[in-house]
């Protein structure tokens, strides 16, 4: 590992007006341009906030995000990508990862005593990313303009600072008010994290984007920071992984195969359900709290969750639990990954206390099976076969617990070693799965469309890289490109 003194390639940090205002898909696209011009680039978030998480191949945890970023460089994901990863159970409390690894469990406040001594670790981990980089893109989080976040920040300017690094402001026009919010940053900033910022760039333009030139003067006039462009409107973000449940949309398919998905409140790696959106023979639906399972679906699909028990008292607080017992009735399918796996069993049990007061919570019975929560938790690449089409799968497991039981006897998938994972019901109606990432691979995608009459025409992972493509090539006419890279080499 790399110690001591900071080891910095050239690198430019984006940071943004707010939450939501498309940083982590600029940086993905910047990642593409510049890898595309030879050079080796590599992305860094020195905090993320997601319970969408990718597992590296030693595996660790880093935000989903990252894992795109990376892609658009067309590198092997790393954990020292995103080296503070956190992770929401509660309103109030999160898991954190530090490099790849828990760290613990902690409420806000206590995260905000212990953040600053996690510098070390992200400045060790942002030397080790540029050791083997010729060009660092980094992310910020949220806004530096969260001045009551300031003390002790490791996301925004308290990184940018500690590694030297010129900063460029993104801001969303779409959500309205955008010359306010920039030079609203620029009021609240100190004048040595204003001279930090080395420009900025308006995103989501819709129309001409020509229309904005006396806007962008009045900011320059205001703040002082060069303009470097407006990005007009890319539809295609939609087809790319969200980052949060923010970002959480139906699918794109108007007939066919209807997939339902309830939203449970911590929904956790919902990128398994990407591939499905772009499918335009499957009509894929989230239900939102307060309202009913819809009684025309072919399947119920129960997501990732990042407190099982918890989510599980909120399914059952919506009223779904009854949905699903009619659905079941009437013949259809349900399926469960991960956390969503575990809720379908008979009980769930936490003699440690690792989701709370230590205790055994009724499942929903749909499988013959138990789950005991446990302190070690499994991050690990997952290949094998679909056990009912011989389709081969690869994926990743993300999860704490161990789940036994007679319908492990059917299991869902063979894993590499003959390992059987998940669970099918005896009328085979249900089955669980601890495998995220199942349906990225074309041929089990097709073989499980094809069970309920639908056919599969997306080669996803093609899909997203044409989409990469794409979003660089927009950002090359948008912005000020040379600039970019000037700022990122000046330092």
């Amino acid at each position: 590992m790399v110690t001591g003194k900071l080891v910095r390639a050239p690198a430019v940090m984006i940071q943004g007006t707010g939450s939501n205002v498309g940083k982590s898909l600029i940086v993905a696209g910047l990642c593409r341009l510049f890898a595309d011009r030879g050079l080796v680039v590599r992305p860094f978030k020195p905090q993320n906030m997601s319970n969408n998480a990718a597992v590296t191949a030693d595996g660790g945890e880093i935000g989903r995000a990252q894992a795109l970023q990376a892609l658009g460089c067309r590198a092997e994901m790393s954990v020292h990508m995103n080296p503070v990863l956190l992770k929401p159970e509660t309103d109030t409390g999160a898991q954190v990862i530090v490099q790849g690894k828990r760290f613990g469990t902690l409420r806000a406040r206590e995260y905000g005593r212990q953040k600053a001594e996690l510098l070390p670790k992200v400045i060790e981990s942002f030397s080790i990313t540029s050791s083997e980089a010729e060009l660092v893109i980094v992310e910020g989080a949220g806004s530096p303009a969260e001045i009551n976040l300031r003390a002790g920040d490791i996301a925004n300017m308290g990184f940018a600072e500690a590694a030297g690094l010129p900063v460029l402001l993104c801001a969303d026009i779409d959500r309205g008010g955008v010359i306010a919010s920039v030079v609203g940053t620029h009021a609240v900033l100190e004048p040595a994290e204003q001279q930090r910022i080395r420009g900025f760039f308006i995103n989501r333009f819709r129309g001409d984007p020509n229309l904005f030139e006396e806007g962008m003067r009045e900011i320059e006039a205001r703040t002082g920071w060069p303009g470097l462009g407006v990005v007009p409107w890319f539809a295609d973000a939609a087809r790319l992984p969200a980052e949060d449940a923010l970002g959480l949309a139906d699918g794109f398919g108007r007939d066919g195969m209807k997939i339902v998905v309830p939203v449970i409140s911590r929904i956790a790696n919902f990128d398994d359900l990407d591939p499905l959106r772009l499918e335009p023979g499957v009509v894929l639906e989230l239900i939102q709290p307060g309202n009913p399972l819809p009684g025309d679906a072919d399947v119920v699909l129960l997501p990732g969750s990042k407190s099982t028990i918890g989510d599980l008292a909120f399914f059952r607080a919506q009223g779904w639990d009854i949905d699903l017992r009619a659905h079941h009735r009437r013949g259809g399918h349900i399926l469960g990954i991960c956390g969503g796996f575990q809720m379908l069993g008979r009980t769930i049990s936490d003699p440690d206390g690792i989701e709370g007061a230590p205790g055994t919570v009724e499942g929903l019975g749909f499988l013959n099976v138990e789950t005991v929560l446990t302190p070690e938790k499994s991050t690990v690449a997952a290949t094998g076969t679909h056990v009912a089409s011989g389709a081969p799968v690869s994926g990743y497991e993300i999860h704490v617990g161990r789940t036994a039981g007679p319908d492990c006897g059917r299991p869902m998938m063979k894993l590499a070693g003959n390992s059987p994972d998940g669970a099918v019901s005896a009328d085979g109606l249900v089955s669980g799965t601890y495998v995220h990432g199942l349906f990225t691979n074309d041929a089990f995608r097709a073989a499980y469309l094809s069970d309920f009459g639908a056919s599969s025409s997306v080669a996803y992972d093609r899909s997203i890289d044409l989409i990469l493509d794409d979003l660089a090539a927009h950002l090359e006419q948008a912005l000020d490109v040379e600039k970019i890279l000037q700022i990122a080499r000046a330092g």
